[in-house]
């Protein structure tokens, strides 16, 4: 027994301390820990940094971005001979097949749960108005992800000794705090600053609000397997909070996932990144491209062809090329399909590319690289190096391939829309930005094809198409009814337990959580 205490003891501090909060919904100064001396105040500026640094691990190929699209339709992590296997940790995702170990679903919690203790720390500490609504957005976006992902919401009482169990929120209760949080934030957050929506701002508390509203049914359903009800309420809550953002689309859609990104009028919130002082973002375009590549990759993870095949060949958002984008990497960017090339180069001291030039690429064993749509989960022989479709969501940065500057969208307008139509499908009432179809008839004007006709199977394809890999896939799917069902590379209906994640094992010393049911 007294070992078990030790051990308890030691993760609670080194890890559920990381769930500070309060029971009071309308309680704003939480629980926290001042991170200087006895009698130091907390550095609650740099604190805040942190909690906004938080950000980055959406931007990493694992954590958030493999629970949230691994797990679906557009992902997938086959292993490929000696390479990607990590103990079928990838493969469980998209086969829905993971447990209480695997690595991933463990350190996505414990970053989220990091993340909210920064902000709880900053709340309890700060003398600064600023940086508490600040700091409280981002502790309910945070709060927002694990209630979506896990369900139950650890949190402490004020005053609670960090010794003792967290308590815990069920999904319905974190919920409500969220929606309460934001609500009383929102009147103070500022307009979003144009070239720079890293900043907490009014069109991101507007877009949370409306997402959480779009998923109230999910959320506050008895079983998480539904039925789940969409209250025209809430929907007219949605459509309201989204003729609230003062924004607009870009002119281009691969404007929103260039270096210089930050200029693009429809990101709504990001995770910032500058040259030598970013995230992992590149992440995003090494983690599929072949080793022999420009960018060279890590030849891993690809897309599946059923989701690939639902995109109009025309459709400018499956494939992007421009002069530079071929000089300079000898491919276009988007999803990548065939015959791969490598920018020609003429000048072998100084490595002066000749635009628009490109030589055919090979495998390392001398054969034409081509990626092809057929892909297995366990890959062997010739196909290691080239089955699967690749993907690349952002534009790499030539200055800087391993640390660029585009910023990480979390939020854009273009999903904003998509909630508000999708909400007026479900019942809302359309408003200033039209019906349904007008709203997707906008979207449709930098698509190069014609918007479907506005029905929700149509909507959600749609989103499939306008958001990949942006990290609501799950999310949608799961909303629409679609996640535990077969595709391609998973042959079975899924058991409803996976529609939460399971609670790693090592958060169950908390003996106020509960596995989730099934696990």
């Amino acid at each position: 027994m007294k070992t078990i205490n030790i051990i308890k003891s030691i993760f609670f501090v080194s890890t559920l301390i990381l769930s500070v909060s309060c029971t009071n919904l309308n309680e704003e100064v939480l629980d926290g820990i001042p991170t200087g001396g006895e009698n130091e105040p907390v550095n609650t500026a740099a604190l805040l940094r942190t909690a906004y640094q938080g950000l980055r691990n959406f931007q990493v190929q694992e954590q958030m971005h493999t629970l949230n699209e691994m797990s679906t339709d557009a992902l997938v992590g086959p292993t490929r001979g000696g390479d990607w296997d990590d103990n079928g940790t990838w493969r469980q995702f998209h086969t829905l097949t993971w447990t209480p170990d695997n690595v991933e679903i463990r350190n996505a919690w414990n970053s989220l749960l990091a993340s909210v203790y920064d902000c709880n720390t900053i709340v309890e500490n700060s003398k600064d108005a600023s940086e508490i609504v600040q700091a409280r957005f981002l502790r309910a976006f945070y709060y927002y992800n694990v209630l979506d992902l896990y369900g139950q919401t650890p949190y402490r009482e004020k005053g609670s000794p960090l010794t003792s169990d967290p308590k815990v929120w069920t999904r319905a209760q974190a919920t409500d705090f969220v929606i309460s949080e934001l609500e009383a934030v929102l009147p103070n957050l500022p307009a979003r600053v144009a070239g720079d929506a890293s900043i907490v701002n009014a069109d991101a508390g507007h877009f949370l609000l409306a997402k959480i509203y779009l998923n109230l049914g999910v959320f506050k359903a008895a079983n998480p397997a539904g039925p789940y009800t969409f209250e025209a309420t809430n929907m007219n809550k949605v459509i309201a909070h989204v003729e609230a953002i003062k924004s607009s689309l870009a002119s281009s859609y691969w404007d929103n996932f260039a270096p210089d990104n930050n200029n693009s009028p429809e990101i709504l919130f990001s995770s910032k990144n500058v040259l030598g002082d970013g995230g992992a973002l590149g992440d995003y375009w090494r983690y599929g491209m072949h080793y022999n590549q420009t960018p060279d990759g890590y030849n891993g993870f690809c897309t599946v062809g059923e989701y690939y095949d639902r995109f109009n060949a025309l459709d400018e958002r499956r494939q992007h090329s421009t002069p530079e984008i071929i000089a300079h990497f000898g491919n276009p960017i988007g999803f990548q399909y065939g015959q791969m090339y490598a920018p020609e180069t003429t000048d072998e001291v100084t490595g002066a590319i000749t635009p628009g030039g490109t030589i055919p690429l090979k495998d390392r064993n001398g054969n034409p690289l081509f990626f092809t749509k057929e892909v297995t989960l366990i890959l062997s022989g010739p196909t290691i190096e080239t089955a699967g479709i690749r993907t690349q969501k952002y534009q790499p940065d030539v200055n800087n391939l391993d640390n660029p500057e585009n910023d990480f969208i979390l939020m854009r307008y273009a999903d904003a829309l998509l909630m508000e139509a999708e909400a007026i499908l479900r019942g809302g009432a359309a408003s200033g930005n039209g019906s349904a179809q007008n709203i997707m008839d906008k979207i449709a004007v930098r698509t190069g094809v014609p918007a479907p006709t506005a029905t929700l199977e149509n909507l959600y394809a749609e989103r499939g198409r306008e958001l990949w890999l942006e990290g609501w896939r799950r999310n949608d799917m799961i909303r629409f009814g679609t996640f535990l069902s077969a595709r391609e590379l998973k042959k079975n209906v899924s058991p409803e337990k996976y529609l939460l994640y399971c609670l790693p094992s090592d958060a169950l010393f908390n003996l106020n959580l509960k596995q989730n049911p099934g696990y």
